[in-house]
């Protein structure tokens, strides 16, 4: 697709989104229940899809919102790359990043948010409006890319995006066993995912051949053993805070070390600071005045 093309598709979806009454993006419906529903007389619109500009020594993607995060995948991988998005089947980008929810891999890999280097919205108005660059050094000031991250379509509804990729490793592992989870994260280098349901641990590897092979190594030392993967994920993602005492029942699976977890039945997450609820308030006032823009839903009810 040429720019030009791209640039049409963006015009339209802005026109599609217009000035009046309430309108949400519908992507892969997966997650979309999250922090509330839209009320029934929402008008639905879907973003552009597609890859529109990859060159992987740039080690950056262009692609619509509406593509599906399989598809971006799929396409990274004949390069060898990946993006820092978790791969759910159904989902799209722009869905995704607006969920805001870290892969598994969080703990190595780093946050989703790090990834969006560039995003084309649209604005309350219908207007469109771009933030970020496609280089990853791209800020002065305020990011609002990362803003827009988690953010379920409040503050903007998401049209394109410019994504940093990585290299796809050459080697991982998975290994389980009881040992200590806290043991696990100061002794191994760089773990990009550590797991614990109160007794057992699952950590994985990935990286150049000797480096998994050796991190290996020192995992079996502290009581781990080669796995093929990771345990079921319990249905619900909650801060760990939730899981104190009182509130934790049914089983529950710890994210270590990026403050998640999943868990078996639905708990209320732990209220939010009073200045968080504030701040909130005030940046949906000055996004999105009229709260035409995914009406119903609320970040902070997330998780």
């Amino acid at each position: 697709m040429t720019g030009e093309e791209a640039g049409e598709e963006l015009k339209s979806f802005a026109a599609e989104v217009g000035d009046d009454g309430p309108v949400a993006v519908v992507g892969g419906r997966t997650q979309w229940e999250i922090g509330g529903r839209c009320p029934e007389e929402t008008r639905l619109v879907r973003a552009p899809a597609g890859v529109r500009d990859f060159d992987p020594a740039d080690m950056t993607i262009r692609v619509g919102a509406g593509t599906p995060v399989e598809e971006l995948d799929a396409a990274l991988a004949e390069a060898g790359q990946r993006a820092n998005l978790p791969v759910l089947p159904g989902a799209t980008v722009g869905g995704v990043l607006a969920v805001g929810r870290d892969d598994l891999h969080a703990l190595g890999r780093g946050r989703l948010r790090d990834a969006l280097l560039e995003v084309v919205y649209v604005g309350d108005t219908g207007r469109l409006v771009t933030a970020g660059g496609p280089t990853v050094k791209n800020v002065s000031g305020f990011d609002l890319c990362r803003l827009l991250v988690g953010s379920l379509g409040t503050l903007g509804l998401l049209g394109e995006v410019i994504l940093r990729t990585w290299p796809r490793p050459a080697a991982q592992q998975w290994l389980a066993g009881s040992c200590d989870p806290v043991d696990l994260r100061r002794s191994l280098y760089w773990p990009s995912s550590i797991l614990w349901d109160g007794e057992m641990t699952w950590v994985h590897l990935e990286g150049h051949d000797s480096d998994v092979e050796s991190e290996a190594e020192l995992a079996r030392s502290l009581g781990c053993e080669p796995t093929d993967g990771p345990p079921p994920l319990p249905a619900y993602r909650v801060p760990t805070g939730a899981l104190e005492a009182g509130q934790s029942t049914g089983s529950y699976l710890v994210q270590v070390g990026t403050g998640m977890a999943y868990v078996s039945e639905p708990r209320p997450n732990p209220d939010a600071d009073p200045a968080v609820v504030t701040l909130h308030k005030r940046l949906k006032s000055e996004f999105d005045p009229r709260g035409r823009l995914n009406p119903g839903r609320d970040p902070l009810a997330a998780g």
